[in-house]
């Protein structure tokens, strides 16, 4: 089994400029990791060379990120020779299921479905963390014995909930199509027909967010305001994995919110980062991974390996 697989520099900073980045974002150019990402990787027990990704010898351009780069890959391995003893978590849109216009046109791929039940079958944890809601991602998904937790994470907090109805209100006062998450609330422009203006006008509701005390937070053509609670799919994928008593895992995602997940799994035994990679993925979450593969049926791929 082979996978596509390569690295880029980190360049990540502050959370303002990320945002505006990912706005702006078409394509890039593949470099080496930087010296941050570098130090990132001394420091995690999972680097030994026999549990990550080997590093590429040199550059790689953007058709070596969307083709097929020959890349074994041994912490997969190493996770399919004791599954009772590893996670694998998983995104849910861009990730499972392939992008679509309007978010309720989602769906995940049978074939995909069916390999998902293969994984709950031998792995001692499989869950999927998803920007929808946890009963959301369950209808979509539509596979028993998968842990499902909405909202990135925030369904695991306690204190989100007393901001739903301020969330809701602020969300009144946009003259925008709402997506409705129950926690959060999303503005996507996929469909705008002036995208710069779409833009323009998102960043002044995203600045109004702030200033009501909320979190705005840009991802792939959507504007998502969620409360201001320590919470996010890296706070879901710690409580799942210590609930479980793992140390072993592989958390596949798309977008910016999957860098949090990623951050998780920092120090465990065996950890595999898995960017699912596109012309809207955020060059951090490419920066970021172990393994990068160019769509959600390479993904696939990859968890037939398992």
């Amino acid at each position: 089994m082979h996978v596509a697989s390569s690295r880029i520099r980190d360049t990540a900073d502050g959370g303002n400029q990320a945002d505006r980045r990912e706005r702006r974002r078409h394509r890039r150019t593949l470099v080496e990791p930087g010296e941050e990402d570098q130090k990132r990787h001394d420091h995690d027990s999972s680097a030994d060379p026999e549990q990550r990704t080997e590093e590429p010898g040199g550059e790689a351009d953007e058709d070596e990120l969307h083709g097929r780069i020959v890349r074994a890959v041994p912490a997969l391995d190493l996770l399919a020779e004791a599954p009772e003893r590893a996670a694998i978590v998983l995104d849910v849109d861009g990730t499972l299921a392939p992008i679509v216009r309007r978010p309720e046109e989602a769906s995940v791929p049978e074939a995909t479905r069916l390999e998902v039940e293969r994984l709950v079958s031998r792995y001692a944890l499989v869950a999927c963390v998803s920007g929808r809601t946890g009963d959301d991602a369950r209808r979509l998904v539509a596979v028993e014995g998968v842990r499902y937790v909405g909202s990135h994470g925030l369904e695991l907090a306690p204190d989100a909930d007393q901001w739903r109805e301020e969330i809701h209100r602020f969300a009144a006062g946009v003259d925008w199509p709402v997506e409705d998450k129950g926690l959060t609330v999303s503005f996507h422009y996929r469909e705008a027909q002036d995208e710069e203006a779409a833009l323009e006008y998102l960043e002044e509701v995203a600045e109004r967010a702030r200033v009501a005390g909320l979190l705005p937070r840009f991802g792939r053509k959507v504007l998502e305001i969620r409360p201001p609670v320590q919470a996010d799919k890296g706070t879901a994928v710690t409580q799942l994995l210590e609930e479980a008593g793992l140390r072993r895992a592989l958390y596949a995602g798309d977008d910016t919110t999957d860098l949090d997940a990623f951050r998780a799994l920092n120090g465990l035994e065996i950890a595999v980062r898995v960017a699912v990679s596109s012309d809207e993925a955020p060059e951090e979450l490419v920066s970021a991974a172990d393994v990068v593969v160019a769509s959600p049926a390479e993904l696939l791929e990859l968890l037939a390996r398992l």
